[in-house]
């Protein structure tokens, strides 16, 4: 039994086009977050919002969001906004990568295409894991004492980011793969 990816009720012939846009859209949003996150480069926070999703202990988390003073926290609250539309972005364009590596790879190697199929899904699931990590930071951003939010962002942000890079690692590869084998068809072809 083939395993499904979660695009493939888009139309091959459909993914390609969709991929493109979730690329450029995910992009574009990226180039928001991070003007919007250059306020937040503190002391407390050297690498911005990043450090504040792995702060992981309430004092942390407190010292960041009070080194951002009031303007920071606003620039925080529309980051972490921003932050829920890139979270549809991202799964969507890595997953579809993935998706289309995966059906490039088939016929050389099936447990090959089972990985891509697999991580395509668990883009999904960065994107989930997104979603709850950013809603414990919003709580903490508007002053939550709760000990558990701190340590939740951390545990979400780390899956998610190993998730991230998992997939992109697989469509980078894939992608050098793939434009090896059509060139070395070509010139077999000639």
């Amino acid at each position: 039994m083939k395993l499904q990816s979660p695009f493939d009720w888009l139309l091959p012939a459909t993914q390609r086009p969709v991929f493109v846009v979730a690329t450029g859209l995910t992009i574009l949003v990226m180039i928001a977050l991070n003007v919007t996150g250059r306020p937040l480069n503190t002391a407390a926070a050297p690498a911005g919002i990043v450090s504040f999703e792995l702060a992981g202990d309430l004092a942390s988390a407190q010292r960041i969001v009070a080194s951002w003073g009031q303007n920071g926290r606003v620039y925080a609250g529309i980051n972490l906004g921003l932050d829920f539309l890139f979270l549809v972005c991202y799964p969507t364009a890595i997953g579809l990568g993935c998706a289309q590596v995966a059906r490039g790879l088939a016929r050389r190697s099936r447990w090959v295409e089972w990985v891509g199929v697999v991580l395509a899904w668990f883009q999904i699931g960065a994107g989930l894991l997104d979603a709850v990590e950013n809603v414990a930071l919003i709580r903490l951003l508007v002053g939550s004492v709760s000990e558990a939010l701190p340590l939740l962002a951390r545990c979400c942000a780390i899956l998610k980011f190993a998730v991230v890079a998992a997939g992109l690692l697989y469509v980078l590869g894939g992608a050098v793969v793939l434009t090896a084998f059509r060139l070395s068809n070509r010139q077999r072809a000639s």
